[in-house]
């Protein structure tokens, strides 16, 4: 005879329904009734487990506290279906007696088999799947129907904080065979609530339109005003309270307070009026600044440099800021926890306060490990060598700044974050974790096309800043177009030994031919190979030495009027169509100085580099070139996501020495060009500068029937002048602009690091100082009026846009909107620009 032990427990019982909400009392008690004539014990002599399907019968036995030979009454019964409940894998249970034989059956959870959403448009799939992941829902894994009614009122509170009081969130089970089921979220989240009006009540010092606009939330937006948010979200409240807080204690409002809070909705739900009662009180001024407590014999120094000072309106955030002063003054030198309090004393009769700041280090803090996560590529030595906090040392914020401040320069970091861990049972001890996000350190490119003026064109290259996660820079590139076929191969080792002196090396060779590519014809054969070697000065200075030897072959070239002297000086008389060679040895120094505060898209800090090259004595042609690159980032904001930036670049270079009794002057190919992403936007790439000139003499017949050139020797002179409208640079350049960096509207916070939008102005000239107007004033007047005095700086262009810059997988991209302010005849302009493998 089988006798029931438990009556059977099922959710869609009705009693059981009205009391899910206490989900641990139903689970305990809602089987336990048990029948009026089993309340004699009897020994179990067997146990069969019925109804598994997916979970083992080992593992079933192994929640159940009774064993065969067990003595089983009521009590041991409750505690059996308890621990089977507590198992969560069944929803079901029934305990039966046959003789001494216990059964017990089972009914399992069923296993979910798919999880989908419809109709969550505030919430991202992304965040549901994480929301439900940490509730224990999730494909493949048992289904807890209790939880879903939690799940349910959590995802519809939610609603009700961003002001969506129409909100609905239901969860479907559809049953599939096998004791699976399909789990939906069906989310109806209808419209948010309008604020329909705010009122600050109590207010005298400050008027409501200047105590309105310190707050988020908003009402009555002007249409056009796209981007404002009216709808009431209870977050961006209890965030305005505090701003409102804080705007009144930073004047000196020390005994302001928010007495009261109302909000009312509309019957339909769809309106919110807000009312906040404020109690002003009165201005305090600060009539001492003391410090008391153990200053570690620094009371001095800091005294000096203590922010606060005494005869000054009162200022909670100058309060605030002062503590965290002291405490990062502290952790310099090791004392990482310091508890530094402010306990006011106010005087209501003369309206001062007394601050006193009691100071108490606590212990020395030592670092025991130093750990990083996230750099799934970047080698941890390559992180390592740049954190200036040792392991074994004190802790030091100074060392840790510095550290987050040298991983954020890399190029190939997008986010740089740490952390100081207590260790338990350690009062002196932490671990420092380093969390890092990376970013792409370089770009590849590989094509094939056809133009008419390119023809057959082949690319492939790549230039990586972090090979192989090891820090190294490799660069490889081929390029085969209709008028340039060119190679290189460079390499760079920052770390080429463990105090930062760097070695790096590259090869290159190209031929080039000006005249398939709508330049000035000639044909340049070139190839050299360079070293360089660097090392640090100390943490934001470096210097770096190279040399480099380049061969140079220039052939078939139309020479124009300010290249002749140099032409001359190397053309062999005998046969001025023969082509001329050069061969260089380059001699390089250079020097450049960092704080910026990130190696791609920095927004606080600056940057200097200032580098030289010049040729060796022996080389065949002398010369040498400056240039002075410099970036300031000055940040409006404490976020840094408001910033401007300054930035200059400037060169000048020239030819030393004589030549057959010719002064040198700098090669035609080593001249500054301007124009394009990298220097003036809204021009054409390299169209800015001087204009090639070109002077044909005029012919005679003399007596003899001879051809006689009436050039700058002849007594009449009717030289004809033309001018090319491409530019052939200069040996001088400058070029600056102002840039307004701003967060990039309707873009995730995610993609912040990765993106970069600004509004800029850009102003530079290229100018050729050995230009000498005067070498054609006894020309036609005519012709003159052709010419340009193209040794003059002034001559300045500028331009205005909209720029956005982007790390993509493939290398930095950049994208220009610009309009022209001041240009000269002949330029080249160019509303949309686009640029790879260059980032500002």
């Amino acid at each position: 005879m089988v006798t029931l032990l438990s009556a059977p427990r099922s959710l869609e019982d009705k009693n059981y329904m009205k009391l899910k909400q206490v989900i641990a009392a139903g689970i305990l008690f809602s089987g336990a009734v048990l029948a009026s004539d089993n309340s004699s014990e009897f020994v179990v002599e067997d146990i069969r487990v019925q109804g598994l399907q997916r979970v083992a019968l080992g593992a079933a036995l192994t929640h159940l506290p009774v064993q065969v030979g067990d003595r089983l009454n009521d009590f041991r019964i409750s505690q059996m279906i308890r621990s089977l409940y507590d198992s969560s894998h069944f929803e079901r249970i029934r305990v039966l007696r046959d003789g001494n034989t216990l059964i017990v059956e089972v009914r399992e959870r069923p296993t979910i088999s798919n999880i989908t959403f419809d109709g969550n448009d505030d919430i991202k799939d992304e965040q549901l799947n994480q929301s439900l992941d940490d509730s224990d829902v999730r494909v493949g894994e048992p289904l807890d129907k209790t939880v879903l009614t939690s799940i349910e009122t959590g995802l519809q509170d939610f609603y009700y904080s961003i002001g969506k009081y129409n909100a609905d969130v239901t969860a479907m089970v559809t049953p599939l065979p096998r004791n699976r089921v399909d789990l939906k979220l069906v989310f109806e989240e209808g419209d948010a609530a309008e604020i329909k009006q705010i009122n600050i009540v109590g207010n005298k010092t400050f008027s409501d339109e200047e105590l309105l606009g310190q707050i988020e939330l908003q009402f009555d937006t002007p249409w056009w005003d796209f981007m404002s948010e009216t709808r009431y979200q209870k977050q961006k409240l209890t965030g305005d309270m505090e701003t409102l807080k804080s705007y009144y204690m930073d004047r000196g409002y020390l005994k302001y307070n928010l007495d009261s809070t109302q909000v009312s909705m509309t019957p339909d739900k769809s309106g919110v009026y807000i009312a906040l009662n404020v109690t002003e009180g009165d201005q305090y001024r600060v009539s001492e600044v003391e410090l008391v407590g153990d200053l570690l014999g620094h009371e001095d120094t800091i005294e000096r440099i203590l922010p606060l000072r005494a005869d000054t309106m009162y200022n909670l955030a100058e309060v605030t800021y002062t503590e965290e002063f002291i405490s990062k003054y502290l952790g310099r030198y090791g004392y990482a926890y310091p508890e530094v309090t402010t306990i006011p004393e106010v005087n209501d009769e003369d309206k001062t306060v007394k601050l006193t700041m009691s100071v108490d280090p606590g212990k020395r803090i030592y670092v025991r490990r130093i750990n990083f996560t996230g750099n799934e590529v970047t080698a941890d030595e390559v992180l390592r060598r740049e954190v200036r906090q040792m392991e074994g040392a004190a802790l030091s914020n100074q060392a840790l700044e510095a550290s987050k401040s040298r991983l954020s320069r890399l190029t190939y970091m997008e986010e740089v974050e740490f952390e100081t861990v207590r260790l338990a049972g350690e009062d002196d001890q932490v671990d420092v974790e380093f969390s890092v996000k990376e970013q792409p350190s370089g770009s590849f490119n590989a094509g094939i096309g056809y133009g008419d003026r390119t023809k057959l064109s082949l690319q492939a290259g790549i230039q990586q800043n972090n090979f192989l996660g090891t820090g190294k820079q490799v660069g490889i590139n081929l390029n085969s177009v209709s008028y340039q076929k060119s190679a290189s191969l460079s390499y760079t080792d920052p770390y080429f030994t463990i105090d930062g002196i760097s070695l790096g090396g590259n090869v290159f060779f190209s031929e080039f031919d000006a005249g398939s590519a709508n330049l000035v014809q000639y044909k340049n054969k070139r190839w050299g190979v360079g070293l360089n070697l660097g090392y640090p000065v100390n943490e934001y200075n470096r210097l770096n030495y190279g040399i480099t030897y380049i061969s140079n072959e220039i052939s078939q070239l139309q020479t124009y009027e300010q290249i002749r002297a140099f032409y001359d000086t190397f053309a062999d008389p005998n046969n001025p169509d023969a082509g001329i060679q050069f061969d260089a040895f380059e001699l390089s120094l250079g020097w450049r100085r960092s704080t910026l505060n990130r190696g791609v898209f920095p927004t606080a800090g600056s940057s200097q580099s200032l580098s030289t090259k010049v040729s060796t004595p022996n080389s065949d042609a002398n010369y040498y070139k400056f240039m002075l690159d410099t970036k300031f980032y000055f940040p409006l904001d404490r976020a840094q996501k408001w910033s401007i930036l300054t930035r200059l670049e400037a060169g000048y270079g020239n030819g030393y020495d004589e030549v057959n009794g010719n002064d040198q002057t700098l090669p035609f190919w080593e001249n500054f060009r301007s124009g394009g992403n990298d220097t003036l936007r809204g021009f054409e790439n390299n169209t800015v500068g001087p204009r090639p000139i070109y002077r044909q003499p005029t012919t005679v017949t003399g007596p003899d029937g001879s051809q006689i050139a009436l050039g700058p020797d002849s007594d009449t002179i009717a030289d004809p002048i033309a001018r090319r409208l491409r530019s052939v640079g200069g040996n001088a350049m400058v070029t600056g602009g102002v840039e307004l960096i701003f967060p990039t509207p309707f873009l995730d916070e995610e993609y912040s690091n990765s993106v970069r939008t600004s509004l800029f102005v850009d102003v530079g000239n290229v100018w050729d100082t050995e230009f000498d107007l005067d070498r054609y004033s006894e020309l036609a007047q005519s012709e003159q009026d052709k010419l340009v005095d193209y040794s003059d700086p002034g001559r300045i262009r500028s331009s205005y846009g909209l720029s956005v810059q982007w790390i993509s997988p493939m290398g930095p991209m950049t994208f220009s909107f610009a309009r022209t302010m001041s240009e000269e005849p002949g330029d080249e302009t160019k509303f949309f620009s686009f640029n790879i493998g260059k980032t500002f």
